[in-house]
C-alpha cells in the first residue's frame, strides 16, 4: 500500500515536470494543488486501513489466546458464570431465603463442583428467553442452561449443545370452563407466547398448518405470559408442558386450568456451551455423563464410595481404579466424586426439582427415564437419557 502511494507521487511529480514545459506557472500551481489533495486523500484511507488491519490482528490474536482457555479462565476467575432463569418452577426459581435453585442451576453447580471443587461456585446471569442466543454468542458466560431446545440452527449460530438433560413437548393451557379439549378447538382464538422462542415459531406452523387463525400476542418473558393469560387477556398459552405444569401452580386458580393432551413439538432440552473450545466442550459433556452414570451405575449423593468397590465400571467412573479421561480434560482423576457428593445423580436432582419433591412430572416409562431402564428387547420404546460411556 505504501509503496503504491510512493509511486503515486513519484509520477505526480514527473507530470509536473513534463507539464512545465507548456503551462504556465498558475496552472502548473493549480495541478500540483490537486495532486496534493488526492495524495492527502490516499494517505487517509491508508491510514484507516492500517487501523483496521491492526484491530482486526488484535481481534485474531485475542480469540487465539482464548481459544482452549476457558478452564484456566474459570478457575483464574473463582466461579462458572451461568445464564439461565428464575421464573419457572423446577427448572430457574428462588427459594424462600432468595437462592437460585432448578433443575437447571443444579447443572451449573455440578460443573462448578467438577472445575472449582465447589459447587457454590457459580454466577447465575438471568437472562430472557430472546437474549439467549446472543448471550451465548457473545461468550460471556461459560454455559447456557435456560431450558433452551436444541435446533439445527442453534448448534450453527449459537453454541455447542451438550447432550439433551430433558426431552419435552409443546402443548397448550386454557381454563377448565372453556370446554376446549382439544388444540384443533382453539380456532379462532388468541394465545400467549413467550417472544423469540421456537415455541413462538412451532405456534404459527401449528396454525398454519390446521388452518386455525390463531391470533398470537406476545411477550417479552414467561411472567408477562402467564400474567396476561391469568388476567382473561388470552383464551390459552403456550409452552413446552413441563413449563405448564410449573406455571400452572402460580396461576389465581390453578385447579380452575388444564393442559390440552396435545403436543405439537419435539424439545430436547440441554446446556449449551460457546464455540471454540473444544477442551470446555468436553468438559461439560463429562460432567452430564457423571451425572447420569451415576444414576445408572446407583451410586448416590451421601454415599460415594472412595475405595475399589470391585466393580469395575464403578470404580472407573469415581476415580479409584481405570481412568476416562480426566487428565486429557484438566480435571481430577477423582472428579465424579466431586460432582455427586455435591449435587446427586441425575434421577436425584430430576426427583428434587422435577419429580415427586418437585413439580411432579412423571419420569417411569416416559422418556426421560434412563436408557439403562429399558430392556433390550423394549430399547426403542424405553428412557432416551443417555450419555456416550464413560472410558
Amino acid at each position: 500500500m505504501k509503496r503504491t502511494l510512493f509511486l503515486f507521487v513519484a509520477l505526480s511529480a514527473l507530470v509536473l515536470v513534463l507539464a512545465g514545459c507548456t503551462q504556465d506557472t498558475s496552472a502548473l500551481e493549480s495541478e500540483n494543488a490537486s495532486l496534493q489533495s488526492q495524495v492527502s486523500n490516499l494517505e487517509a484511507q491508508v491510514s484507516t486501513l492500517e487501523a483496521q488491519v491492526a484491530e482486526q490482528s488484535a481481534e485474531m490474536e485475542s480469540m487465539t489466546m482464548m481459544e482452549g482457555s476457558r478452564l484456566d479462565a474459570v478457575r483464574e476467575r473463582g466461579h462458572v458464570i451461568c445464564a439461565s432463569r428464575d421464573d419457572v418452577p423446577g427448572y430457574g426459581g428462588l427459594d424462600a431465603a432468595g437462592n437460585n435453585v432448578g433443575f437447571d442451576i443444579d447443572l451449573c453447580r455440578a460443573l462448578a463442583a467438577a472445575v472449582i471443587g465447589d459447587p457454590n461456585a457459580i454466577e447465575i446471569r438471568l437472562i430472557t428467553a430472546a437474549e439467549r442466543g446472543p448471550t451465548i454468542q457473545s461468550g460471556e458466560v461459560d454455559m447456557l442452561v435456560r431450558t433452551v431446545t436444541w435446533t439445527t440452527s442453534r448448534d450453527a449460530g449459537w453454541g455447542n449443545y451438550a447432550q439433551t438433560m430433558f426431552y419435552d413437548g409443546q402443548g397448550f393451557m386454557v381454563r377448565e370452563d372453556s370446554g376446549v379439549t382439544d388444540a384443533l378447538d382453539l380456532a379462532g382464538a388468541t394465545v400467549c407466547v413467550t417472544l423469540g422462542t421456537t415455541t413462538e415459531l412451532n405456534l404459527q406452523d401449528f396454525s398454519d398448518q390446521n388452518g386455525l387463525d390463531l391470533t398470537v400476542s406476545t411477550f417479552e418473558d414467561t411472567d408477562a405470559v402467564v400474567a396476561a393469560y391469568d388476567a382473561g387477556q388470552c383464551d390459552s398459552f403456550t409452552n413446552d408442558n413441563s413449563q405448564l405444569a410449573a406455571l400452572r401452580t402460580a396461576l389465581s386458580n390453578p385447579a380452575d386450568h388444564v393442559i390440552l393432551p396435545n403436543t405439537i413439538s419435539e424439545e430436547p432440552l440441554g446446556p449449551v456451551v460457546p464455540h471454540g473450545d473444544d477442551q470446555w466442550f468436553d468438559i461439560v459433556k463429562t460432567v452430564m455423563g457423571i451425572l447420569i452414570y451415576g444414576e445408572a451405575y446407583g451410586v448416590s449423593q451421601g454415599s460415594v464410595p472412595t475405595a475399589e468397590t470391585g466393580n469395575t465400571k464403578v470404580d472407573r467412573l469415581l476415580g479409584v481404579s481405570g481412568s476416562f479421561g480426566q487428565a486429557e480434560l484438566g480435571l481430577d482423576e477423582t472428579v465424579a466424586q466431586d460432582v455427586l457428593n455435591a449435587v446427586g445423580n441425575y434421577g436425584e436432582i430430576y426427583s428434587r426439582h422435577l419429580g415427586p419433591d418437585g413439580i411432579n412430572l412423571p419420569r417411569e416409562g416416559g422418556r426421560n427415564a434412563l436408557w439403562a431402564n429399558a430392556p433390550c428387547t423394549d430399547c426403542p420404546k424405553g428412557g432416551q437419557i443417555y450419555s456416550a460411556p464413560l472410558r
